[in-house]
């Protein structure tokens, strides 16, 4: 099963690959996380990313797919993948297919997780971690049992990411729509674009997902 999730910062992509990584076997490939892997492998491929990125560039959608392509040749991919972070352009979605082609695969099904952008400000603006262990809270949704103390490992000190600031949420948000809005008609042409409303609760995102990628 070869799957994309789609949705801005904040929608939940990660919590649900997770979920259909334990369900599924599936493994979970974040483009973020893959480069870094890239650069500390020492390869010829990672050493090319690591000049690029050191320059204060962006890696080229021809490097970022032959990643793509060595990673999901291991082992832990043979049930198949989950895609987060990749593709953003029209043009890297058309890289991704010919190279899944030439690899005699195709993908399963894209899920976009659709989102209110005004609620997903106060979503992601609301969520700070211990600085301790990490375990996240939120303002409202997610509050330590006792005030002000870690569940987890009780320490008193909490941390907010500067990019959760509602303006930046913002600013991501549109970036977002702007970079992704014409990957919707280009897969919905090709028959694999399905959604679900990712303002649902938690289990409930889960269940539309699971929904679509059993059938």
């Amino acid at each position: 099963m070869k799957l994309i999730l789609l949705g801005p910062p904040g929608a939940g992509k990660g919590t649900q690959a997770k979920f259909l990584q334990e369900k599924f076997h599936l493994a979970h490939l974040s483009t973020g996380e893959m480069l870094r892997a890239l650069v500390a492998s020492g390869s010829e491929l990672g050493k090319k990313a690591q000049e690029i990125m050191s320059n204060g560039q962006l890696v080229s959608d021809d490097i970022m797919v032959d990643m793509i392509r060595d990673r999901i040749k291991q082992d832990d991919c043979k049930n198949g993948f989950i895609l987060d972070g990749f593709p953003r352009t029209i043009a890297q979605a058309e890289a991704l297919d010919e190279m899944l082609e030439s690899e005699g695969k195709r993908l399963d099904h894209v899920i976009e997780i659709r989102v209110n952008d005004e609620e997903m400000v106060n979503r992601v603006a609301g969520r700070y971690a211990c600085d301790k262990c990490g375990e996240g809270y939120h303002d409202q949704y997610k509050q330590p049992k006792v005030s002000g103390v870690c569940d987890v490992c009780g320490s008193k000190e909490f941390t907010r990411r500067k990019d959760d600031q509602p303006e930046t949420v913002k600013r991501r948000l549109e970036s977002y729509h702007a970079q992704t809005a014409p990957l919707l008609p280009y897969y919905k042409k090709s028959g694999v674009l399905k959604g679900v409303d990712g303002m649902a609760d938690i289990s409930d995102v889960t269940q539309q997902i699971n929904s679509i990628v059993s059938h």
